[in-house]
């Protein structure tokens, strides 16, 4: 059996962590105290995924909660279910800190950093088969960004064959720091990570209010979406499936070539807090939904690149040869977004156990190369700071010398153009020859 180490990091990353874990402690059965009260064999038989079982029969999550600002990490302890996790798997240097990358890098995070990596390898070592790390974070923070680089390259040195997935929040396009940190953070996500699925906080706004009809959109909304997105996401994992599938396969899928490992992500039928649909709604339906534009939670539109891989989760009693069916029928009808020299790129995966409130639902992982809009926009903004000389004064002060911030301007517009040019490369000759060689890395680091 996979087994999962979840860490979340900084404000929004622990606010949607905590969600992640309310949302699955109920699919599973479990309470607020850890007692299992669910009627279903079925959520018992892989809940050691994401959960160590305790004595007296109490289930306690494989999570490391981390932050370098106690407002969260009290929050998370007196809500309902803060009494759910152990004690020891809250890491807190309790100083109130800038909104700067290099703080959460080398300042206040390298202080942290040691402990939280004793609490990994403590949750690493109860494990009898790690499969790798899930993280939650938020790219334009001070610890989501900076202490997450270093913990993600501590975490690649040490379990260095071990997967790293991230769900990377980006909260915003206008503010300068955010920006800066962004920029800073993809030098190491290019690097060090193998699944990065980028949620941004804009779309998902234009979701609850141009598609859920919602006047005032609140955080609350938000999380409640992206949790029903890592719930999906790590059905495959918790549940028995009509297919075994995890972090590992899903990379083979998605990823055909190493950097190229920026996800972006969809979900059907869109549903918030109190406005849950209950009516089931068919395959192509959900197909048809989970595929358009205004669903997706990414500013950039899929229409404007070609699908290198993709992975449609569906949740709920749907018929397999439906699934088939219809996935082979959309693939035809939008034969020219799929890159023909990458065979078998659509795949699918079914699991019987619904989300709760919900009769089907399905979320869509996709390589698309119309993400190199995002990764653009970031750097056109990014490189615009950088040149900013009273700016630049702050951030040196800081500790973050030109140099540095020039690589990470450098590395963002490489992984650019290797987007650019495979999409380049679906218009004109096979190119499957030019890039044998990455294919055989590729092999090697999942195989």
């Amino acid at each position: 059996m996979s087994e999962i180490v979840h860490v979340q990091i900084g404000q929004h990353g622990n606010i949607i962590g905590t969600k992640f874990w309310e949302v699955i402690a109920d699919e599973h059965g479990i309470g607020p105290t850890g007692r299992y009260y669910g009627d279903s064999d079925f959520q018992l038989k892989k809940i050691n995924a994401y959960f160590n079982e305790a004595k007296y029969g109490q289930y306690v999550p494989r999570a490391i909660i981390m932050d370098i600002e106690y407002k969260t990490i009290d929050f998370i302890r007196a809500s309902p279910f803060g009494q759910l996790f152990d004690p020891d798997s809250f890491i807190i240097r309790k100083e109130v800190h800038e909104r700067y990358w290099r703080k959460g890098h080398n300042t206040e995070g390298g202080e942290v950093v040691y402990p939280t990596l004793d609490a990994l390898r403590r949750e690493a070592e109860k494990c009898d088969s790690l499969h790798g790390f899930q993280i939650t974070h938020s790219l334009g923070g001070c610890t989501g960004g900076g202490m997450g680089t270093l913990l993600i390259n501590c975490i690649r040195d040490e379990y260095p064959g071990r997967i790293i997935a991230t769900f990377s929040m980006y909260s915003s396009m206008y503010l300068a720091n955010s920006i800066l940190n962004s920029g800073l953070f993809f030098n190491y996500l290019t690097e060090n990570a193998d699944l990065v699925q980028i949620i941004e906080f804009e779309p998902l706004y234009n979701i609850c209010h141009d598609i859920l009809k919602l006047s005032n959109p609140t955080y609350g909304d938000f999380y409640h979406l992206v949790s029903a997105v890592m719930s999906d996401v790590t059905s495959c994992i918790r549940f028995p499936s009509q297919f075994n599938t995890d972090f590992r396969k899903l990379a083979m899928n998605l990823v055909p070539f190493p950097r190229i490992h920026f996800l972006m992500t969809g979900f059907a039928p869109s549903t918030s807090l109190g406005t849950q649909q209950h009516q089931a709604l068919t395959v192509s339906q959900l197909i048809e939904q989970v595929f358009d534009a205004k669903n997706m939670m990414h500013s950039c539109d899929p229409r404007n690149g070609y699908y290198l891989g993709c992975v449609a989760m569906f949740r709920g009693k749907v018929s397999l040869k439906e699934v088939d069916e219809e996935i082979l029928n959309f693939q035809n009808k939008n034969s020219s977004s799929f890159i023909e020299w990458i065979p078998d790129n659509f795949k699918s995966i079914i699991s019987d156990i619904p989300q709760k409130g919900l009769k089907t639902s399905v979320t869509l992982i996709q390589n698309s190369t119309a993400i190199h809009e995002v990764l653009k926009a970031i750097a056109n903004r990014f490189e615009s700071i950088i040149k900013r000389e009273h700016f630049m004064y702050y951030s040196e002060e800081d500790g973050n010398d030109y140099d540095q911030l020039e690589r990470a301007l450098s590395t963002m517009n490489d992984l650019i153009n290797e987007y650019q040019q495979y999409q380049s490369a679906a218009d004109q000759c096979d190119p499957m020859e030019e890039y044998e060689g990455e294919e055989e890395e590729d092999e090697e680091r999942y195989l």
